[in-house]
């Protein structure tokens, strides 16, 4: 019969502790009938051995006419079997009424052990044994000796170890040992089973925090309550990724539905331009819708490596990611009559979506060579905790009070360095969404090159 299978963690726990406290149970009934201590009846192969003996006694002693020398000998030679494998034997006997006929004056604790069995036998018609120490008494037999009545009793040398049973419930301690030994197995299969959904899970949800929103069909595997808490996880991810997806997707429409009216507007001044000709408004006009453009621009660039980035990550080596933009970088410095000092790049890999991470760190990069007067620095440490990238110039920089700032969209700062660029203040923007994504952490420091510092920590 097959055994139904057991889903529910409570389930399992109630069946380990009832199985357990089943075992125990099953060792104290069993108990009595494995205790050779207890009067019992005799195996059928050592009744038969035991009539042998009495046959072969009394054929001994079948001319014998006193008991007392009868006595003498069986108490002062030991009988063997005619098995090289028989234990030494001692007999005894007692009348009908169960008084033990001896010639040794000083009994040993045999003939107290006899006595005490003599006394336990309610049948003399079934006989029993009984265990005394080392020596199992069985008896009575009915045997006749110097024309007289009387029984016999066998003691034979009980070599055998105790039984397994009688060792525990004589020791408390080994009986919680013995049930400790049966349970452990069990209670470390079910920490096992318990712990694989939960490994799963606890992967997954790694894997959320570091920007990958995939379903996980094996979380909905195990106890029902794993299974439950596996499909809402798998739910939420699922949830997650359609929201995520459908804000992107709308920051893309809307950045393609107001370049329409940008156009209209570039049209209608370039009309209103050669109508009215040259004039100061219609240069403001230009020079603000130039700046909605650009800003159109960052925006459309934005939501293109946004949109499904969480879904598209792969492993790929830090040397692949980096070399080619320093390289870039470097290039673009030294055309701008500076240098940009670049450390080198560590062995490791990370697990990011390339595209979406390369303009985050090209956003940074060329932001400090933009605004650096002579020198840019850029050093990339691998840490215990993940790759530390900092990135730092000798420019103006940026007020202390403002530096958690910088990183907001289209925030501008009251310094030179924004008004100069008349940006749209949306590149560290950018970059700080795409660390951010990557599970990283992004901050703005003042460099000791005099400008700004700007750190980023990715986990690897």
């Amino acid at each position: 019969m097959r055994l139904p299978k057991i889903t529910s963690l409570y389930g399992r726990i109630f069946a380990i502790f009832w199985f357990t406290i089943f075992l125990v149970i099953l060792a104290v009934l069993a108990l009595p009938h494995f205790d050779p201590r207890k009067s019992r009846d005799i195996a059928p192969p050592h009744y038969e051995r035991m009539l042998e003996i009495r046959d072969s006694v009394q054929q001994a002693f079948s001319s014998a006419q006193d008991l007392g020398r009868v006595l003498e000998h069986l108490e002062g030679r030991a009988h063997r079997g005619p098995g090289p494998d028989d234990n030494r034997l001692r007999l005894f006997i007692t009348d009908r009424d169960g008084n033990i006929q001896t010639s040794d004056r000083r009994p040993d604790f045999i003939f107290k052990a006899l006595r005490n069995f003599v006394t336990t036998i309610d049948n003399p018609q079934n006989p029993q044994q009984k265990l005394y120490g080392k020596t199992m008494i069985s008896g009575p037999l009915p045997i006749r000796l110097a024309n007289g009545e009387y029984y016999l009793y066998i003691g034979t040398r009980w070599s055998e170890p105790p039984h397994f049973l009688l060792q525990l419930f004589d020791h408390p301690l080994r009986l919680l040992l013995a049930v400790m030994l049966v349970s452990t197995p069990l209670l470390l299969w079910l920490a096992w089973a318990l712990s694989q959904p939960a490994r799963r899970l606890e992967k997954a949800a790694q894997r959320v925090a570091q920007g990958v929103f995939e379903i996980d069909p094996e979380l909905e595997k195990g106890t029902s309550e794993f299974r439950q808490a596996g499909a809402s996880f798998n739910q939420m991810v699922a949830a997650v990724n359609v929201m995520i997806s459908r804000q992107q997707r709308l920051l893309s429409d809307i950045s393609h539905e107001l370049r329409s009216p940008l156009t209209r507007l570039r049209m209608a001044q370039a009309l209103a331009n050669r109508k009215l000709g040259e004039s100061p408004d219609l240069t403001r006009i230009d020079i603000e819708a130039q700046r909605l453009e650009q800003m159109i621009a960052k925006l459309l660039e934005l939501s293109s490596m946004q949109v499904d980035s969480h879904l598209s990550r792969e492993v790929q080596p830090l040397s692949s990611l980096c070399d080619a933009l320093l390289a870039d970088c470097q290039f673009e410095a030294e055309q701008m009559g500076k240098t940009l000092l670049a450390s080198e790049v560590p062995d490791r890999s990370l697990t990011c979506h390339p595209q979406l991470l390369m303009s985050a760190l090209e956003n940074i990069v060329r932001n400090a060579i933009y605004y650096g007067k002579q020198q840019v620095r850029v050093t990339l440490t691998d840490k215990v905790n993940g790759l530390l990238i900092r990135v730092e110039d000798d420019g103006d920089g940026v007020p202390e009070e403002e530096l958690n700032s910088i990183f907001r969209p289209f925030y501008r700062v009251s310094t030179a360095r924004d008004r100069h660029s008349g940006g749209a203040g949306l590149g560290l923007a950018i970059a700080e969404n795409a660390i951010r994504q990557h599970n990283g952490t992004i901050t703005a420091a003042r460099s000791e090159l005099g400008g700004l510092l700007v750190e980023v920590i990715l986990p690897l």
